[in-house]
């Protein structure tokens, strides 16, 4: 297997906040803000956004090439949205919130470096992940997905997305009401450290509906993005065909919510579903 890097080095990286989409907002991963960009109304604006880790490089050249080629060994099935997929994880049926071990045997073997190195990050300590989903996007299938929220009976608070092949864009939006709070920053433009956009609250707020709020989050090839608190429960979080440049695999692990975690109602089904999972012995079911 190729050489990993130590778990937790730290990478230098610029920050993706400016000039690289027309929408609303753009997610600073340095400063844990969503910057206004710079040629919309909202330009010279920001809010803040918990919720989202990045990590770039997460994995190497060689290591990304070796996993798409196990992955390619198996099969993918057609999916919505010109997706194709592979599952590792318990059969469910969300309509009547049934579950069971069904095929499963457990996640990849390939995966198991990945969860290990996640584990040196303080937001996925420990996350435990039950269900993997691989799933392809290639421009001329027209792949994409809409806003969405995923399940919340099943799935517990991180969502956790490893890119790779290609760049893409995490589009959030929130159908909200209620009005977000927008701040005056003192920097605008490229930065490279979170002090280029620290905000003015000298000035005053400026109020704005959620529902008028888009925030781009940029995700580099070989990165991982994990969202959890607003950034899982009040923002969907989409993949517009736009952003397909070239095919692009999302290799997403999820973790059990808390009714089939410690305490909760379903424990006992929980933990033998995860023992199964943390074998690393699976095949797509």
């Amino acid at each position: 297997s190729p050489q990993l890097s130590p778990a937790g080095s730290p990478q230098p990286h610029p920050c993706h906040c400016q000039g690289l989409e027309k929408g609303n907002f753009t997610y600073c991963p340095t400063a844990g803000l969503a910057v206004g960009n710079e040629h919309s109304e909202f330009a010279g604006w920001a809010f803040p956004f918990p919720g989202v880790f990045v990590r770039e490089e997460f994995v190497s050249q060689a290591e990304e090439s070796e996993i798409v080629q196990l992955m390619d060994q198996d099969d993918w099935k057609l999916s919505q949205s010109g997706r194709r997929k592979q599952d590792y994880g318990p059969k469910v049926n969300f309509k009547k919130k049934k579950l069971k071990a069904g095929g499963f045997i457990g996640l990849p073997s390939f995966s198991q470096e990945i969860v290990r190195r996640m584990k040196a990050h303080s937001v996925l300590e420990d996350f435990f992940p039950v269900e993997q989903c691989n799933l392809d996007y290639l421009p001329e299938r027209g792949s994409a997905i809409d806003p969405h929220f995923d399940d919340w009976w099943l799935w517990g608070e991180r969502l956790v997305s490893l890119n790779l092949l290609s760049k893409t864009v995490l589009s959030m939006s929130c159908d909200s009401e209620d009005s977000l709070q927008l701040f005056a920053t003192l920097s605008q433009g490229i930065c490279e450290n979170s002090d280029r956009h620290n905000i003015d609250y000298s000035f005053p707020p400026r109020l704005v509906p959620y529902k008028d709020i888009t925030v781009a989050i940029h995700l580099p090839r070989r990165s991982l993005v994990a969202l959890y608190g607003d950034a899982r429960y009040k923002w969907k979080h989409a993949i517009y065909r736009k952003h397909i440049e070239h095919r692009r695999i999302c290799v997403t692990f999820r973790e059990l919510s808390a009714e089939f975690t410690l305490g909760g109602k379903q424990e006992e089904l929980g933990k033998a579903l995860l023992e199964i999972a943390l074998t690393f012995q699976g095949k797509p079911v």
